[in-house]
């Protein structure tokens, strides 16, 4: 579905690079403020994604729940924190060959106590040297970043079998994330 492992992780670091140019916020020199929410921050890791019901050769509503490791978020210049998260969103026409996407919520859970729902309710595809990405576009409504624009990627590389998508079908799948929370 995405192209080969390799093709991937080049992919998501190129994202990586590209986004991390832009999304560093200016400094606030002589503010006084210490928020971390105030511009924008990075995170990235792994999500385990499952499928309702499981894909199959024929797109269908299929109902998304991903649990997400960020290993690194980035809350403002020197500070990182990891965090997890927990996904739920519906696709409308999910199968083993094409991605969509559709909308959802995202609930981050930061190691400093923090948190930040996020709801998704835009998404586009991207394909670069064969492997498709999904980008989803929402707002923070609470907590870390609340009223921002958020961006979330998912990319990731096939690690089963295309007899795999037959019946009964792939029930999950692992993927990379990265997830900006814009200024």
């Amino acid at each position: 579905m995405f192209g080969k492992r390799g093709a991937a992780l080049t992919l998501g670091s190129l994202l990586l690079v590209g986004s991390s140019l832009v999304w560093a916020p200016a400094g606030r020199a002589g503010t006084g403020r210490h928020e971390d929410h105030e511009g924008g921050f990075l995170c990235t890791g792994s999500s385990r994604s499952h499928y309702d019901p499981p894909l199959i050769l024929e797109p269908r509503l299929t109902r998304v729940r991903a649990d997400v490791t960020y290993s690194s978020c980035t809350v403002r210049p020197g500070r990182t924190v990891a965090a997890t998260s927990s996904f739920d969103g519906v696709s409308p026409a999910a199968s083993c060959l094409t991605l969509s996407g559709g909308s959802g919520e995202e609930t981050v859970q930061y190691a400093d106590g923090r948190r930040s729902l996020i709801v998704y309710d835009s998404s586009r595809i991207l394909r670069a040297a064969g492997v498709l990405a999904l980008v989803q576009s929402g707002r923070v409504t609470e907590g870390r970043g609340k009223g921002h624009p958020a961006r979330r990627t998912i990319t990731g590389a096939p690690r089963e079998l295309p007899t795999d998508c037959l019946a009964p079908g792939l029930r999950e799948g692992d993927n990379e994330v990265q997830l900006e929370i814009q200024p």
